[in-house]
Formats: structure tokens, C-alpha cells, sequence
């Protein structure tokens, strides 16, 4: 399993709240969490395929938020 980091404008639990479903609905994805308290923002998460990042980049965007792997 890899673990993966994004700079993220997911702000707080109300953005996390908007964010979860799509979250949740990435079968790949096998956790996730926002440090909202952080400056950046950061998005961390675990899961097994390759293309993971890309797809919780694009799941993020259909949201309405922004994510930079880093």
C-alpha cells in the first residue's frame, strides 16, 4: 500500500464533509485524512494502484477543490 500527500484547499469540516463522498467512492482508496490545521492543507492517503493520485485529483476537482501531490 502507498501512502500518498497533497497540498489541498479543503479548508474545514464542512469541506471535509463535501469532499467525503467523493472520497469515499474510490474503491482504490483505502483511507484518507485533511490536516485542516496545517498551512498547506495536506490531504494524506493510503491505497494500491498506481493511478491513485491522478484519480483522487480529478475526484477533488468534480468537488470543487484543488489537490497538488507532493
Amino acid at each position: 500500500m502507498d501512502t500518498l500527500k497533497f497540498k489541498t484547499n479543503i479548508k474545514c469540516g464542512g469541506c471535509i464533509a463535501t469532499v467525503k463522498p467523493h472520497l469515499d467512492s474510490l474503491n482504490d482508496l483505502k483511507s484518507w485524512e485533511v490536516d485542516t490545521q496545517g498551512a498547506d492543507k495536506i490531504l494524506t492517503a493510503d491505497g494500491d494502484v498506481a493511478n491513485l493520485s491522478q484519480q483522487i485529483i480529478d475526484v477533488l476537482a468534480k468537488a470543487g477543490f484543488k489537490a497538488e501531490k507532493i
